[in-house]
Parts: C-alpha cells; sequence; structure tokens
C-alpha cells in the first residue's frame, strides 16, 4: 500500500517519464549512429560514444529499478538525473564536431524539462550548465571528419538534414512531455479539489456530531422533568378518566425519546468500534427494526445470490444510514396512491456487497439528480437535507459509494455498495 501512494507523488511520477524520455533517446542515439557508419560513412570516435550510451542505458535500468523501492525522489535528484544527460550528450558531441554537430540543439531538451518539473533554482543551474558546456564545445572538439567522396554540396545538404532531424526529435519529445504535464497538473487539480471537498464534508460532519451530542445532553434534564409530571398526573386521583390514554402515549413517547439519546450516545462512545457481520443478517436486523419505525411501510426483499452470504464491516452508523435511504424511499412511495411495496434487492460477489431500494415514487427531478447527497439540500417539506448527505458520508468512509437515479419505469433506485471483508487483501 505505502509503495503505491508514493509511486503517485509528484518525483515518482517526472523520474518515470524521465526515463521513458531517456529510452527514447537511447534508441535514436543508436538508430543516430548506425546511419552515420552506414550511409555516411564516417569515421568517428566509435569507442567512447558507444561506452557513452552503454553508461546512459545501465544508469537508466538503475533508475527503474530505483522507482520500484517505494522511496521518495527529491527535486535535487531529478536535477541530478538530467545532469547525467547533459554530460552524456556533451560526450556525444564532443566526438562528433562539437557546436558544429546539427543536434547541437538537444541541449534545450533537458532545460525544457528542469522549467517544467523544477523550482526555479535548479532551472537556473540547468541553464548555466547547458550554456556551459555548448560554449566549451565551440572550442574543444574532435571534428568531424571529410569524406571526399562527397562534395561540400552533400556535406551541406547532410548538414541540413542532421538539423532537421534534431528540430523533429526536439518538437516529438517536447510536446509529449508538455502533453504529459499538462495531465499530471489537471489530475492534480481534480484530486486537491476532492479532498478539499472531503475536509469541508468532514468538517461538517463532525459539527453535527458535536451539536448531537450537546443536544442529546441538554434534552436529557427536560425530557426527565417530563416524565415526572406525566407519572404524577396518571396517578392523581383527580385526572379525567379521558386523559389517560392520552397520558399513556405521552409517556411511551418520552421513553422512546430517551431510548434514541441514549442510543445517540452509545453510538458517539462505540464511535471507532466496527464488527463483522454477515450481509442477510444485517439486512433482516435492519429491515426488522425499520418496520418496527415504518410499519405501514410494504417492502419486497428478494436476495439474487446464493448463499452463504459473506462478511461486512458494520458499526451503528453503518445501520443508521441503510435506516435513512429506507425512509427516504417510504417517504418518496407514499405519495403513488396505487401503494406499489418497496423492492429491495441484495446481491453480492468476491469483493462487494449490493443493495438496491426501488421506490415507485415521481423519481428525482434534474436539481435532485445533480445535488442529491449535498449537505441541507431536501425536496421534502419541512426536511432539513441531512439524512442522505450524512448516509452518503458513511458509506464512503467504509470505503462503499450511494447512488441514485431514475429507472425508465418509474420510480427512483438507490445503489448502495458496500466491499466486502478481506475483499482488498
Amino acid at each position: 500500500m505505502a509503495n503505491t501512494i508514493l509511486s503517485s507523488l509528484p518525483g515518482h511520477s517526472q523520474l518515470r517519464r524521465l526515463i521513458a524520455l531517456r529510452s527514447m533517446v537511447i534508441a535514436a542515439q543508436l538508430i543516430t549512429l548506425t546511419a552515420v557508419w552506414k550511409v555516411m560513412e564516417l569515421e568517428l570516435g566509435w569507442r567512447p560514444m558507444l561506452l557513452t550510451i552503454a553508461a546512459l542505458a545501465a544508469i537508466n535500468l538503475f533508475s527503474w529499478l530505483r522507482l520500484s523501492s517505494g522511496k521518495p525522489v527529491p527535486n535535487a535528484e531529478l536535477f541530478a538525473q538530467l545532469c547525467i544527460d547533459v554530460l552524456a550528450l556533451s560526450i556525444l558531441l564532443y566526438c562528433s564536431g562539437g557546436s558544429t554537430n546539427p543536434f547541437v540543439s538537444l541541449y534545450l531538451l533537458p532545460l525544457v524539462i528542469a522549467a517544467a518539473t523544477l523550482p526555479g533554482r535548479y532551472t537556473w543551474g540547468m541553464a548555466a550548465l547547458t550554456s556551459a558546456c555548448y560554449s566549451v564545445l565551440m572550442f574543444y572538439y574532435i571534428p568531424l571528419p571529410h569524406n571526399h567522396q562527397h562534395d561540400g554540396d552533400s556535406a551541406f545538404n547532410a548538414h541540413v538534414l542532421g538539423m532537421w532531424l534534431g528540430f523533429v526529435f526536439s518538437t516529438v519529445v517536447v510536446a509529449y512531455f508538455v502533453v504529459q504535464m499538462a495531465q499530471a497538473v489537471r489530475s492534480r487539480d481534480e484530486m486537491l479539489a476532492r479532498v478539499r471537498e472531503e475536509i469541508l464534508r468532514n468538517e461538517r460532519i463532525v459539527a453535527l456530531g458535536t451539536q448531537a451530542a450537546s443536544a442529546a445532553h441538554e434534552l436529557g434534564t427536560p425530557l426527565s422533568t417530563m416524565a415526572v409530571v406525566i407519572g404524577e398526573l396518571r396517578h392523581d386521583s383527580k385526572a379525567q378518566p379521558g386523559w389517560q390514554d392520552a397520558l399513556h402515549i405521552l409517556d411511551e413517547q418520552v421513553r422512546g425519546c430517551k431510548r434514541i439519546l441514549d442510543k445517540i450516545l452509545a453510538n458517539a462512545q462505540d464511535s471507532g468500534a466496527a464488527s463483522l457481520q454477515p450481509a442477510d443478517r444485517l439486512m433482516e436486523e435492519v429491515l426488522d427494526e425499520w418496520q418496527l419505525l415504518r410499519p405501514t411501510a410494504a417492502y419486497r426483499h428478494c436476495s439474487d445470490s446464493a448463499q452463504p452470504a459473506p462478511l461486512v464491516s458494520v458499526d451503528g452508523t453503518l445501520r443508521a444510514a441503510l435506516m435513512n435511504l429506507l425512509n427516504n424511499a417510504a417517504d418518496a412511495a407514499s405519495a403513488n396512491t396505487a401503494l406499489q411495496p418497496i423492492e429491495i434487492r441484495t446481491r453480492w460477489d468476491a469483493a462487494n456487497f449490493t443493495m438496491e431500494i426501488r421506490d415507485h415514487g415521481k423519481g428525482l427531478s434534474e436539481e435532485a439528480e445533480l445535488k442529491a447527497g449535498s449537505a441541507f439540500f431536501t425536496t421534502k417539506t419541512g426536511g432539513h437535507g441531512l439524512g442522505l448527505f450524512l448516509a452518503n458520508a458513511t458509506v464512503e468512509r467504509m470505503n462503499g459509494s450511494v447512488r441514485l437515479f431514475n429507472r425508465e419505469q418509474g420510480g427512483t433506485t438507490t445503489e448502495i455498495i458496500l466491499p466486502v471483508a478481506g475483499a482488498g487483501a
């Protein structure tokens, strides 16, 4: 896992691209030397040139192996890699005409790469190095041997052809590198945008959790007072007989509120505790609890996969999230005069457990499709827009996903995907 994270860091990406470009350069150098030997029939210092290319290939192989170690790649290392390329190019140019070689313009490539990937001080250092190497090659170099079989026009034409090849190679390399850099920048911006959205969402969730815990603590006192008053009224001999049923209902509601508050506080204390549970048992428990809260909601549950069911990670927040999604489906279906039951389908494979909640309501509007799951967005009268937001955040925290979409035959499908325990091991 650590190697995967490190391999996505900017230094690793830049070094990987540099290795690819260097491989292209080595291949181009070998092709050029072969053409000079076979076509132009020039005698150059083949030994130092081939040794230089072999050393460059060895360094490229070492750099590729270095990437597999997963260690961070600092800017100084990238700069050193570029310096090696400049020195290798200088040796090749020294053995083949120095500044008169048409490929001397290749000095611009490491400078462009440094300017696009490294801080300013490294770019200026690369500019100084390439300028110094070019300047030295104007005075110290091994001249290109003259082939007496060709006249001056042929030599000039060969020089022009070499300049054209150098230009074409430079444009291809620069275009490739700039496109890759632009894609990397876009990917980084998208990643930062997702991280910012996740941070904002987590901040909202923390704020809601803090307020919920505070409200649960503060509501304990008035609920206790109400329970005492209701008990006194129920045992008051002067109380009218017609009040007894109403007081009994009030007493049950107050006890229900206290149970909910106790459950909130218990879940807050055990927020980090999660257990593995078979998916079919989770569905059975959630549906039974939901039916107690929504006895009028009709549903039909079926499973499309064979037993045994896989294990999923379960905590109190996941149960609450599934209950919220079931309540949303029940609220949407209640507006349908046909009162068709909600269809709940579950299936699983080796990687994921999938739950689909299919209601027969009016479906999602265009605005709801775009903003569903956003904080404080709701289409319900008197709603707060927090149920789907918290459910989505809970499932995503468990490496799952929630997706809402309209069906062609009408109604909305809520798809919940949760990873199976041990699927990523």
